[in-house]
Formats: C-alpha cells, sequence, structure tokens
C-alpha cells in the first residue's frame, strides 16, 4: 500500500502576503496621520488643530485606500 504525500499549500501566494502587508502599512500611515492636535492643558480647545485638513480629509482617504489594498490582495486570484 502506498502512501500518499499531500502538499500541503497556503491560503494565499506570496504575492497576496506582499499586497495585505503594503495595505495594512498603509492603513496605519492612515492612523499615524490622525495623531496629535491635543493640549496638555484640558482649558485650551484649538480647533484648526483638530479640525484640519490632514485629520478630517486625508487621514479616512488614506485609511480608505489601505483597506481597499488589503481587500484587493485577498481578492487576488494566486498564481498557480
Amino acid at each position: 500500500m502506498a502512501k500518499e504525500i499531500k502538499k500541503t499549500s497556503f491560503a494565499f501566494g506570496k504575492e497576496n502576503y506582499r499586497i495585505l502587508i503594503i495595505g495594512v502599512v498603509i492603513v496605519v500611515i492612515g492612523y499615524m496621520l490622525m495623531i496629535g492636535g491635543g493640549s496638555d492643558d484640558p482649558n485650551q480647545f484649538h480647533a484648526d488643530e483638530i479640525f484640519s485638513f490632514r485629520r478630517i480629509t486625508l487621514s479616512p482617504i488614506v485609511i480608505l485606500t489601505g483597506f481597499i489594498v488589503v481587500l484587493f490582495g485577498i481578492m487576488k486570484k494566486a498564481k498557480q
């Protein structure tokens, strides 16, 4: 009786993992763009820092782009 050796394979290919990592890095960069704007003094409020273009517009666009790249990395068919 011959034993069959099954080759185990990963769910994704090497390129898929690379795309996933790039997407996660983009998402992290987007969240890092949101950091800041706080004040050490709780009695001060700086609306121009908190509601800046970087935090309100740019960061969500970068995060959404990162999620789209991650989704693309998941959906891309691996080469056989």
